[in-house]
């Protein structure tokens, strides 16, 4: 439809005699979920653009003043659910601070192996639907089928491929054996030639360079301004990681770099995913052959723990336990505090901020996902690039919509 210049400001539309506005979203292919951006056009040249949210509302930040510290990690799972399981990790990094637990060291190991899978997994997802949407069809097929592979390792650990709901307030649900161990192993030595082949598909493809390269321009003051944060803030040169700047599970004790660029493009956060990538293999393999003996989950004594369900079926002391931690009525008691804590996911920090108030489910419970921010930083982004720019600067943000409708 054709837009009247008088209704944009002068910065956006200076001495232009007509726009037109145009609907990107929030059914198209190349939006990967429901977003939706209003783009004011001169010809092919995108002048601004707007972006809407609330089509994913699920009220998932209501729903954890309502379910306990151990029901609520179901809500959490499907926030950015690319990688649901570093959600949970991050939700629970949250609650036992809150509450002053310290996890087993076996438990640590475990859960970084994890979540280094969730970002590997993360990160194959948004490379592989990055060169999708710019037209390499083969890339997205290879790493496809190592996600696959990583649904393998997790339904072997928890029982569920997607939604997980592994973790707990001071442990995980399952302890794993030998043969969850052995596909990891399987997985980590396999998984550099596959990278190796997109490396040779994409990374030096003309076709690829040219859509890319110089596109989506994101400096690091503006990073540090806008609170840009990951894969994102590390391609223009912000040196953030909190595995490094704010170490939690096993990562004090492990060895890897903090992948960075600084030409803050398209193709920079490219590179910097593909590298973390292989900084995420060599992490897992430290952690896979060194993992500790020992428990999963604190001692069962307690009050937020819930026992093994071997204890609860066979001991009356375990079952009684759970119902002390299950039940509305009886549950355990938290400090009256207020605490932020924060991981780095996949797409950047992911924190989580809860009030307690003394009962067994937070008073409030807020999210700070990396999408919102990064979403609102998109606008900036795009000025002044072409329509078919689009695609590829809002697939190198990896935006999820349900973690701007929380």
């Amino acid at each position: 439809m054709p837009f009247d210049v008088s209704e944009l400001s002068e910065l956006d539309a200076p001495d232009k005699e007509y726009l037109w506005t145009l609907n990107f979203g929030p059914q198209h292919p190349a939006t990967h979920t429901t977003l939706r951006l209003i783009l004011t056009l001169d010809g092919e040249t995108v002048v601004n653009a707007v972006p809407h949210i609330g089509y994913l509302h699920s009220g998932f930040e209501k729903l954890g003043e309502h379910l306990d510290f151990n029901q609520y990690v179901t809500i959490v799972d499907r926030m950015n659910y690319i990688s649901p399981l570093h959600n949970e990790i991050s939700w629970h990094h949250a609650v036992e601070k809150l509450l002053g637990i310290e996890l087993t060291p076996r438990c640590k190991y475990l859960r970084t192996i994890l979540a280094e899978l969730m970002r590997i997994q993360d990160h194959l997802l948004n490379t592989g639907t990055c060169a999708l949407d710019l037209g390499g069809f083969t890339a997205f097929l290879y790493f496809f089928q190592q996600r696959e592979l990583i649904y393998d390792i997790v339904e072997t650990a928890s029982g569920q491929r997607f939604h997980t709901s592994y973790t707990r307030v001071g442990g995980v649900a399952f302890d794993v054996n030998n043969a969850w161990v052995n596909k990891v192993r399987s997985f980590v030595k396999g998984f550099a030639a596959v990278h190796a082949e997109v490396h040779r598909l994409l990374t030096r493809n003309r076709i690829f360079i040219e859509r890319v390269k110089g596109i989506g321009y994101l400096s690091a003051e503006d990073c540090i301004n806008m609170g840009v944060t990951g894969p994102l803030a590390r391609a223009s040169g912000v040196l953030r990681d909190l595995r490094k700047d704010e170490p939690y599970l096993a990562y004090p004790d492990l060895d890897f770099k903090v992948i960075a660029a600084k030409d803050g493009d398209c193709y920079a956060r490219y590179l910097v995913r593909m590298q973390e990538m292989l900084e995420s293999i060599k992490i897992i393999e430290q952690c896979i052959e060194n993992i500790p003996e020992g428990p999963v989950n604190v001692d069962a004594g307690t009050k937020a723990v819930i026992p093994a369900k071997p204890s609860v079926y066979r001991s009356i002391e375990g079952l009684i336990q759970h119902f002390e931690v299950m039940m509305p009525n009886r549950g355990f008691t938290t400090p009256h505090e207020e605490i932020y804590a924060a991981t780095e996911s996949p797409n950047g920090e992911l924190g989580y901020y809860i009030v307690g108030d003394g009962t067994p489910r937070s008073y409030r419970a807020r999210t700070r996902p990396p999408s919102y921010i990064h979403f609102a930083v998109f606008p900036q982004m795009i000025k002044n690039h072409q329509l078919s720019d689009v695609v590829a600067v809002l697939g190198s943000l990896n935006i999820i919509a349900a973690e701007l409708d929380r």
